[in-house]
């Protein structure tokens, strides 16, 4: 039986949950991470037509878009990648992706809205895509199964190696009961 978790608004249930997540993942975040995850959760909690979504046509539209509207599709377009990367990995498989496609489209739609920003705005959506694994991991442990747990061994490795995840290397490790080493060429960013 699981615990019951009483919070006195949705807010503070985000909050925990985030905060839970994060320590699990035993990756803390600052506020200003911490913060903008909980509004996204807020945000996009009840839209089940998200799963629906074709990012990269998304990402193009949002390429040819100009001033409030496409920064506006180019959050969208980082914040959605990082539900399926962190919460949905399996809509990665069904679309017959890896999960790595999610966090290289979502930090680039991160990082080019970050470039389009004024500095201050745009500080943040830097620190989305330099944070997007850490975020990722936060998600994934904030399920009541990490989402690398649903992986296969290769999967795994693959997401690890491609993005540094953490939470898919110390699955990997449980997996095959292993210390996973990276290959020289791979770029594994903490």
């Amino acid at each position: 039986m699981s615990d019951l978790i009483l919070e006195p608004t949705a807010a503070a249930l985000w909050q925990r949950l985030i905060r839970e997540g994060a320590s699990d993942a035993g990756q803390p975040l600052d506020d200003e991470l911490e913060a903008y995850l909980m509004m996204l959760l807020q945000r996009f909690h009840r839209r089940p037509e998200l799963a629906r979504t074709i990012m990269a046509l998304e990402y193009l539209k949002a390429q040819t878009g100009n001033g409030g509207i496409r920064a506006g599709q180019l959050r969208d377009v980082g914040d959605q990648c990082l539900l399926f990367a962190g919460l949905f990995p399996g809509i990665a498989r069904r679309r017959r992706v890896g999960i790595d496609y999610f966090v290289d489209l979502g930090r680039t739609a991160y990082l080019d809205l970050a470039g389009a920003l004024s500095q201050g705005a745009g500080q943040l959506f830097h620190a989305l895509a330099a944070g997007f694994v850490t975020l990722m991991d936060t998600l994934s442990a904030m399920r009541a199964r990490p989402a690398f747990e649903a992986l296969g061994a290769l999967d795994q490795f693959e997401l690890w190696s491609r993005t540094g995840s953490r939470g898919a290397r110390e699955a990997l490790a449980r997996h095959t009961r292993a210390i996973p080493v990276a290959p020289p060429h791979t770029d594994t960013r903490h």
